[in-house]
Formats: structure tokens, C-alpha cells, sequence
């Protein structure tokens, strides 16, 4: 017989929860829906939710474009997520368009292109093929759920033969 605890809520008290959401902000970048959570998670609601964050914004402990960015180039250099899937994260994470399309600009086209090539490569050499039709079926459909654009994938795969 399984027996789940639970974890105890505790909530906040609104001096509490400034000091302990800016220690949560200062240890690393985050959304402005990820402090929203952790706020309503702990019982801050309403007017003062939107007082603590406004104080975030303004203290900058809290800044979406900031956010945007070093969440791409995070993701792009450790994970070599393409443009596709960081935007997608991105949006999940409701950050604006504008702050997506910022983003976007911290990731240079040649290693872009640089990046996609490794991930292939290592791909195929880690993958047995019947043909080249199943080699580049493979190797697609990879770099696609790896977030990279067809076109793009496309042109590198023909450049190589």
C-alpha cells in the first residue's frame, strides 16, 4: 500500500515574501509567470502580488528580456536547442514577443549553422541507416525535434553529399 505524504503549504507574510522572492530571483533568471507562481503558491494574491512584482521590476531583480536571452543562449549553447524550440519554450513561459525576438538575436547564424552540423553529425554517427533515404529521414526528423528549421536542415543535409 503506497502512502503519499504531503507536503505543508506555508504561506508568506508580505515582508517574507519580498525578501524570499528576490533571494529567488537573484540565484538565477527568471519569468515573470515563474514568480507569479511561486507567489500564488505561497498565498500572495492580488494587489500585493502586483505591488512585489513591480517592486522586482524596478529593484531589476526581475527582467523579461534579460530572461529571454539567457534562457536562448543557454539552451541553444548547452542543449543545442534550435530557434524553433527555445521561441516554443519561450511562449510556454508567456514571455512577450518582443523579448522572443531579442532573444533570438544572442544567437549568431554561423554558429547556428556550426551547431546544427555537430548534432547531425553526432547523430549519425551514433545511429545505423538501411539507406541514404532512411539516413536522411533520421537524421530530419532529430534536428527537427531538436527545434532546427527544415530549410536549414535541409541545406545542410545536401551540402553534404
Amino acid at each position: 500500500m503506497l502512502i503519499f505524504l504531503r507536503k505543508k503549504k506555508t504561506y508568506w507574510s508580505s515582508d517574507e515574501a519580498v525578501l524570499l522572492i528576490q533571494k529567488y530571483c537573484a540565484f538565477q533568471e527568471r519569468s515573470h509567470a515563474e514568480v507569479r507562481t511561486k507567489l500564488l503558491e505561497h498565498g500572495i494574491y492580488g494587489d500585493l502580488l502586483e505591488e512585489i512584482i513591480s517592486d522586482l521590476i524596478c529593484n531589476n531583480f526581475l527582467n523579461e528580456e534579460r530572461f529571454a536571452r539567457t534562457f536562448a543562449r543557454g539552451k541553444f549553447r548547452m542543449k543545442q536547442w534550435g530557434r524553433v524550440k527555445i521561441q516554443n519554450e519561450l511562449k510556454l513561459r508567456q514571455v512577450s514577443t518582443y523579448s522572443i525576438n531579442e532573444a533570438m538575436k544572442e544567437i549568431d547564424e554561423t554558429d547556428y549553422k556550426a551547431s546544427l552540423r555537430n548534432v547531425l553529425a553526432k547523430k549519425s554517427r551514433l545511429t545505423s541507416f538501411k539507406n541514404k533515404f532512411d539516413r536522411y529521414k533520421k537524421l530530419t526528423d532529430y534536428a527537427l525535434s531538436k527545434g532546427y528549421e527544415y530549410g536549414l536542415i535541409k541545406e545542410v543535409l545536401d551540402g553534404e553529399e
